[in-house]
């Protein structure tokens, strides 16, 4: 076999579900579209790629000398049916993407087909949810398959479910037959299915809306976006979820590869959500061990606390004394930012008692939330 056809064979071997070769130039037209988007205000706070677009579309500033890139895909978890599940405690829905390990298979496999190339004398490296480079850009170059109106790509009969990563290289490789055609057609589902309705036009969301960066994006959450956030703790698939190619593919009961599921504390048994009054009592570590490598802004917990508590006042039950004990605490918690959601939560589950209670009554970060709650009474005149 030549060097191409030993490369695609390794990542196979090694868990790829999917690869394709793209050559190395400039993505020009994608660092237009991140600083139009940037220009825009479309990026919220948003940094990843929109930080340097000349760095992220540009192969040879990680790379001097790049000419081909190795790109892979990797299938990740179908949904569980949690039809049939009971829980007695609200639990946060994670996207399908932070459910498992195929992370690691996608870096595994794309390791490999590195460690072959540099011994027969390339240089290589491994780029795989990195700010260095535009994953859906190469692989959209490399034939994997097209962009979606939701913007994500998607691979013909396969649908969107699948994280891409790329190994850039000197190693002149011939490249895949590309691009794929578009496969949307007149069909806006992901368009009207957004809960905040973030999609603005064909393939460009914006982040101010988009419930998947608002849930890690630092800072008070969105009053306007808190209802619609539902149960999520982490990302959002409703784009994805009604997507034609990936309905199929759920149907055809594609699992999730060599990736398995991973486990956590304060998982609810037989489901992938996790217990949202565990997340509020567990301490520091045990919480981001329960996040594993979802992005948590300067690793703070109190991040995932916030989540939690707007979870609780979408999910929880105003009666359950449980429930209550853990708003009670937030409540009066020196931070005044949870203290704020707390009182949301409370608001929310129709317990606006609790923002009366001895130590509570009179906090300015819980007078202001009670302030802004729909059919409050006006503030008493100074």
């Amino acid at each position: 076999m030549g060097l191409r056809e030993v490369v695609v064979a390794r990542g196979r071997a090694n868990g790829l579900d999917a690869v394709g070769i793209a050559d190395a130039t400039p993505f020009e037209r994608t660092r237009a579209d991140l600083l139009e988007r940037r220009q825009a205000g479309l990026h919220a706070d948003m940094q990843f790629t929109y930080r340097d677009p000349d760095r992220s579309t540009d192969p040879s500033r990680t790379l001097p000398g790049a000419r081909s890139l190795v790109v892979g895909a990797v299938r990740y978890a179908s949904r569980i049916d949690e039809d049939d599940v009971e829980a007695d405690r609200p639990g946060a829905r994670v996207a399908r993407y932070a459910t498992g390990e195929h992370d690691g298979v996608l870096r595994r496999a794309l390791a490999s087909v590195a460690l072959d190339l540099r011994h027969v004398g390339f240089r290589a490296v491994v780029l795989a949810d990195d700010n260095a480079l535009v994953d859906r850009a190469a692989a959209h170059r490399a034939g994997l398959g097209w962009f979606g109106k939701s913007s994500n790509l998607l691979l013909p009969g396969r649908g969107s479910w699948f994280v891409l990563g790329s190994v850039l290289t000197d190693a002149p490789l011939t490249r895949s037959p590309g691009p794929v055609e578009d496969g949307c057609g007149t069909c806006r589902r992901c368009i009207d299915a957004c809960p905040t309705g973030a999609i603005v036009a064909d393939g460009v969301v914006d982040a101010h809306r988009c419930l998947s960066w608002l849930l890690q994006s630092p800072g008070t959450f969105p009053h306007e976006h808190r209802v619609a956030l539902g149960d999520r703790i982490y990302g959002c698939d409703d784009c994805q979820e009604v997507c034609p190619p990936n309905r199929r593919s759920d149907r055809r009961g594609e699992g999730a590869g060599a990736g398995g599921r991973a486990a956590a504390h304060g998982r609810i048994p037989g489901t992938d959500r996790i217990d949202v009054l565990w997340m509020l009592a567990a301490g520091d570590d045990d919480l981001l061990a329960a996040a594993g490598r979802w992005y948590v802004p300067r690793r703070d917990p109190d991040h995932l606390r916030r989540n939690a508590l707007l979870v609780l006042g979408n999910t929880g039950d105003g009666a359950d004394p449980v429930a209550i004990d853990a708003l009670r605490t937030y409540l009066r918690h020196a931070d005044d930012h949870l203290a704020s959601h707390a009182a949301w939560a409370a608001l929310r589950l129709g317990r606006p008692d609790l923002l009366d209670e001895d130590g509570v009554a009179g906090r300015p970060a819980v007078e202001d939330e009670r302030s802004r709650w729909p059919g409050a009474p006006a503030p008493m005149p100074a």
